[in-house]
């Protein structure tokens, strides 16, 4: 079952269980991705849905936090149970050395030698690692790597 189907079943089950802070993840989900493959003319693949997926639980994390300055608990509780919604759709995070691991493959596959090569990893890396480690950390690790590398 692809992602797009899980999120189709988990937003009937939503229905018929009228849990409405799921239903207004799901359907939020669901417009984002729809509007991500009018604009791309084409069927989105997984991992491109965890990205879509990744992006709104940042969006999530930011309201909650801007909620919690304005002191509107209200509305922090909401996006909290709309968050927990959208996470069950994310891969696992990866332990820090299996990202490692990944990481120096992604490096030895696109032949970089050394931080000039950072865009090339990235790119690759991002695709292949979408949902699964955050950017910042991806970027962070990387840039190290080529800077070893570079070093010896």
């Amino acid at each position: 079952m692809s992602l797009y189907e899980e999120i189709n079943e988990h937003l009937k089950e939503a229905l018929k269980s009228k849990k409405t802070d799921a239903l207004n993840a799901l359907r939020g989900l669901k417009a984002v991705i729809k509007n991500k493959e009018v604009e791309l003319r084409r069927k989105l693949e997984d991992n491109e849905i965890i990205q879509l997926i990744a992006k709104q639980i940042k969006q999530r994390k930011e309201s909650i936090a801007q909620f919690q300055k304005g002191n509107r608990p209200d509305l922090v509780e909401k996006e909290e149970k709309e968050l927990k919604v959208l996470e069950q759709f994310m891969p696992p995070p990866l332990s820090e050395e299996a990202l490692d691991k990944i990481l120096q493959e992604i490096i030895t596959e696109t032949g970089a030698i050394g931080p000039q090569d950072m865009g090339k990893v990235m790119k690759v890396a991002m695709f292949r690692l979408s949902g699964r480690a955050e950017g910042k950390v991806i970027s962070q690790k990387v840039r190290q790597f080529l800077t070893q590398y570079n070093s010896h």
